[in-house]
């Protein structure tokens, strides 16, 4: 007999733990309705109700949310781009009364004032500049959605241009005239290094002309020098011979020297015309006539 007057007991905590006592997560609240009218705002942890008098109208989630657009829009010059964005949200708590109202579909709201302002403001700036100017996009997106949504008991965190995607065949011609630009100023530095090189060697070529030059005017007066020593010995040493015998004696000593070192150098093409060694003499007279002419012609200018 005793268990009839147990299980009404049991069934009535039954009754009490799953109707009159619920439990909210962490991160939401639930809105509670008396006779279909909002009574309060349940947050998280062990909460109660009165059975058939209130009841469980919804829950909102406090988390940070992502909402993806994307916007298909023109820019300045006319080239048609797709354009993601991705605003960050969340519900206000002390706003939970209108964000759970007002609002019958939070995201498709979110969507139209994204989809307003981008395609208000990019059609105002060129396709070069869409890339560079996106976080100035996201911007104008996230204070038009803030001043908006927070009646609305939303707050938006962050708003995000992710992804700028024209035409595929804009794409390609964007990357044909990068790479031509590229293409002129590597030819532009290589025809200056090139230039560079150029004037480099004329002026080795130059420089190596001049010392050249220097060594053979110094070759020549050091041959000068010799000479005159080796005349002033000889006229020393033999006191009858004079000064064209000398010369002629030096001529004869540099012309079989000329032989000997074309003798010594077999891969040397040399063409000898018909002579004798007595041109040698023929060659000093004309060396001293034209000495003897230069000097007087010297000597006229000076008068």
């Amino acid at each position: 007999m005793g268990y009839y007057y147990i299980l009404p007991f049991i069934a009535f905590l039954i009754f009490i733990l799953f109707f009159v006592f619920f439990t909210v997560e962490q991160q939401t609240i639930v809105i509670m309705e008396r006779f279909g009218r909002f009574s309060r705002i349940a947050e998280a942890g062990l909460n109660y109700r009165i059975p058939f008098i209130d009841n469980i109208s919804g829950s909102i989630s406090l988390r940070l949310r992502q909402l993806e657009v994307e916007i298909e829009t023109k820019t300045y010059d006319d080239v048609f781009v797709r354009i993601l964005t991705c605003v960050q949200y969340r519900v206000l708590p002390e706003k939970s009364y209108e964000a759970f109202y007002i609002l019958d579909n939070v995201e498709r709201q979110i969507q139209s004032f994204v989809f307003d302002v981008v395609r208000a403001h990019v059609p105002k700036i060129k396709l070069d500049d869409v890339f560079s100017k996106k976080d100035e996009i996201a911007n104008s997106v996230s204070s038009e959605l803030k001043e908006v949504m927070h009646t609305f008991g939303y707050n938006i965190i962050k708003t995000l241009v992710t992804d700028i995607n024209p035409d595929p065949k804009v794409k390609a011609a964007m990357n044909e005239i990068n790479e031509a630009q590229r293409l002129r100023v590597a030819a532009t530095e290589r025809g200056e290094a090139e230039k560079i090189l150029k004037v480099k060697q004329a002026e080795a070529e130059a420089q190596s002309k001049i010392l050249q030059g220097q060594g053979v005017a110094g070759q020549r007066q050091a041959i000068i020098e010799g000479l005159k020593n080796s005349l002033t010995d000889f006229q020393d040493q033999i006191q009858s011979v004079n000064t064209q015998d000398v010369m002629s004696l030096i001529l004869m000593i540099q012309y079989f020297d000329m032989l000997k070192e074309m003798g010594t150098h077999g891969k040397m093409n040399t063409i000898l015309i018909p002579h004798t060694p007595t041109g040698v003499h023929s060659l000093y007279e004309q060396i001293r006539e034209a000495m003897i002419v230069g000097q007087k012609v010297s000597e006229s200018g000076n008068d």
